[in-house]
């Protein structure tokens, strides 16, 4: 964990941020001239994604001193600082997808439902905007999926922030799948899918089907069932230093593929390997955030009077 740098204060006036999204609902108009009035006021310079753009221009083009600090590009600039996912945890992981490579530090900003990525909501706004320049932040390393297959298919970005998943498609039979830990046999699983997810994963698909919830610097790796047939089969947690091994048969159906959002239909079987990579995804989080905080305000724990 990094704490944030006092470059980026009001003295040096080259902080420059990224705004990735997609179409967004009218009820966030205010928000987004709050965000872009806020980073002109503290003179950041911002680029906005190519899918973001339209939706921008219709809104945001009477904001004060736009023109002067907007970066016009069809391309992201080298030099950006920041990148703002704003929108759901899916455009979060949409935004891991087009930058994990350039390892540009992510913010999300949330416009959508539960948002434990996007943890920023539209009220905090200014305040997010104003600890980036004063360097009240830190940087979360956070541990990102490696995954090879066989036979050998190439795929876009054969990387998870969230988790691989790996589900039945187009039938109501199960499929099964053989799992190995560092080359040992751990079980043969016939259930409708299977999840290996990362800590940050944790509170996502992985907890809807009855995974638990680690703390995203834990250095595990989490095997979770979806609806297995035989109910003694439970989650297991294993070392982030372990490979899994999936080898899949599904009868004579196609089953998915899915990294985070992005999903891949394959026929029969296939061979997984799936390892903690090499290379990490840095999240920027305000320093008065907490994992604990987050989880009980968007779980609803406690809001329940018996409690």
């Amino acid at each position: 964990m990094l704490v944030g740098s006092n470059l980026f204060n009001l003295n040096h006036p080259t902080v420059k941020i990224g705004l990735f999204g997609k179409q967004l609902h009218e009820n966030f108009k205010p928000a987004l001239q709050l965000l872009v009035s806020s980073m002109i006021s503290n003179r950041i310079r911002f680029w906005v994604h190519p899918q973001l753009q339209n939706y921008f221009a219709a809104h945001c083009s009477g904001v004060e001193m736009m023109d002067q600090w907007l970066l016009r590009s069809g391309t992201m600039p080298e030099d950006i600082d920041f990148m703002i996912a704003i929108g759901g945890d899916g455009t979060f992981l949409e935004a891991f997808a087009s930058f994990n490579l350039q390892k540009i530090p992510l913010l999300g900003i949330n416009t959508g439902r539960l948002g434990f990525l996007t943890d920023i909501s539209p009220e905090e706004i200014a305040h997010a905007v104003q600890s980036l320049i004063s360097g009240n932040y830190r940087i979360e390393e956070r541990s990102v999926l490696a995954v090879s297959l066989n036979p050998r298919t190439e795929i876009s970005l054969p990387y998870a922030l969230n988790e691989l998943t790996i589900h039945k498609r187009d039938t109501s039979s199960m499929i099964m799948v053989h799992a190995y830990i560092d080359g040992v046999f751990l079980t043969r699983y016939w259930a409708d899918g299977l999840i290996v997810a990362t800590p940050t994963g944790s509170t996502a698909y992985s907890m809807s089907v009855g995974g638990p919830i680690v703390t995203p610097d834990s250095q595990n790796l989490i095997i979770s069932p979806i609806a297995s047939h035989n109910l003694t089969v439970r989650p297991v947690i294993i070392p982030d230093h372990c490979e899994v091994m999936l080898k899949i048969e599904s009868r004579d159906s196609k089953f998915l593929l899915s990294l985070d959002s992005r999903s891949y239909v394959f026929e029969k079987t296939l061979e997984v390997r799936v390892k903690r990579s090499e290379k990490n995804v840095a999240l920027v989080k305000l320093s008065n955030q907490s994992f604990y905080d987050t989880l009980r305000n968007k779980l609803m724990w406690g809001i329940d009077k018996r409690n």
